[in-house]
């Protein structure tokens, strides 16, 4: 079967009066964008203004999707798993200032003895890579995990660089809450966040939601073109993935081999860098809630968080993505490498497709997903066509 068939779809949904240029870019995703199924949602003060959904449920499949469709999101998981430390130190559980060894006595050493909570967030810990990768069922175990983190020497003196830690997150933040709260982070992401905020998101799926998750897989980007950046990575960086002992495929790599993203036991797995599981709704109303109430629920972060979460702590030459990158306390900053919808927003994409961000001066929060993953590791173009569209709805309304 072809995935990337070119026909048209139902466009599934609504949108508020002014965000049409949402539905547009939806529905040329699908139209000329070898979109398979997606779904985008938009909050706006708290509101629901975007609702769309449309194409199959599975990447592989006709089954269409449906209103609570809900996909993994890969490294958007990011962001999840760094509101839960942003706000056990908002609660005064977590000093962000303090060696994570205060919390973690095993992960002081090989030299990491220094490394503070801020340079997880940050991705300036110095353990992007696992010098003996975790197979997937490996990975699975959180103890064994945290312990293979806390032995790994750091590829750089923690707090002087930055490097995206692409699957070593997981168990730096996850062991960091285990330590702290003493409850697993999939726990309390559900307990803290995803039921007090009304979230269809998970970190750890449940076998009574895995109906509603559709197969995911790679698809390809149209040789007609598709909207968003350009899509031939720079030399240094195709040579980069290309070589196997760089710190960018091995920081991809530690988990080796790649897991099978539609296997339930991996879906069930609690790795809060790469496994979450959401629908559209779920990822924006996550961000909705953090920088405000969502129809006069529950408000995640206080203002002085949502300033802290979004405070610049890494900026440049990322030593594993290569490209420039800009990180505050667990969320890419807007930026060339990873554009957004202004320069003030905050959130963090997934590898090849999801994306999840707010903005607080417009009061934007915006989530999508889907079902077909390509090469793009920051910005996916059709992410990036529905975040114009926002654009585009706010500057309509200026003028």
């Amino acid at each position: 079967m072809d995935l990337n068939r070119d026909a048209g779809v139902a466009v599934n949904g609504t949108v508020a009066e002014g965000f049409e240029p949402v539905r547009a870019a939806f529905a040329a995703n699908f139209a000329t964008g070898g979109e398979r199924g997606a779904a985008v949602t938009v909050y706006r003060h708290g509101h629901r203004v975007v609702d769309l959904w449309a194409g199959t449920r599975d990447v592989d499949g006709d089954a269409p999707w449906e209103h609570g469709t809900a996909q993994i999101v890969r490294s958007a998981t990011k962001g999840v798993a760094a509101a839960v430390l942003l706000m056990l130190a908002e609660r005064g559980e977590l000093d962000l200032d303090a060696p994570v060894g205060e919390y973690w006595p095993e992960f002081k050493a090989a030299g990491k003895e220094r490394t503070l909570v801020r340079h997880l967030l940050s991705h300036r810990a110095g353990v992007p890579v696992l010098d003996r990768p975790l197979t997937p069922a490996q990975a699975a175990d959180p103890a064994l995990g945290a312990a293979a983190v806390a032995a790994q020497a750091p590829a750089w003196e923690p707090g002087t660089d930055h490097g995206y830690h692409a699957q070593t997150y997981s168990w730096l933040t996850g062991e960091l809450v285990r330590r702290v709260s003493g409850r697993p982070i999939g726990e309390w992401v559900a307990a803290e966040i995803a039921g007090p905020a009304g979230l269809d998101l998970w970190i750890g799926l449940p076998e009574s939601e895995a109906g509603r998750v559709g197969r995911v897989g790679r698809v390809q980007i149209p040789e007609t073109g598709s909207p968003g950046l350009r899509t031939r990575p720079k030399r240094s960086v195709a040579d980069a993935y290309a070589d196997p002992d760089s710190l960018t495929s091995r920081a991809f790599a530690a988990i080796s081999p790649l897991p099978d993203e539609n296997d339930p036991a991996y879906r069930s797995a609690t790795l809060p860098a790469s496994n979450g599981i959401a629908t559209a709704d779920g990822l924006a109303r996550f961000y909705a809630s953090v920088i405000g109430q969502v129809d006069g629920g529950t408000r995640l972060f206080t203002p002085a968080t949502v300033e802290l979460a979004r405070r610049e702590q890494s900026a440049g030459p990322d030593r594993v993505l290569v490209i420039g990158t800009r990180f505050g306390l667990g969320y890419m900053l807007h930026g060339a490498a990873s554009p957004l919808l202004a320069p003030g927003s905050f959130g963090h994409p997934g590898r090849g497709g999801a994306l999840g961000f707010a903005d607080p001066e417009s009061g934007i929060a915006f989530g999508y997903v889907t079902n077909g993953f390509r090469k793009s590791v920051t910005a996916d173009g059709r992410a990036q066509a529905l975040v114009r569209g926002v654009r585009a709805a706010l500057l309509s309304e200026a003028q």
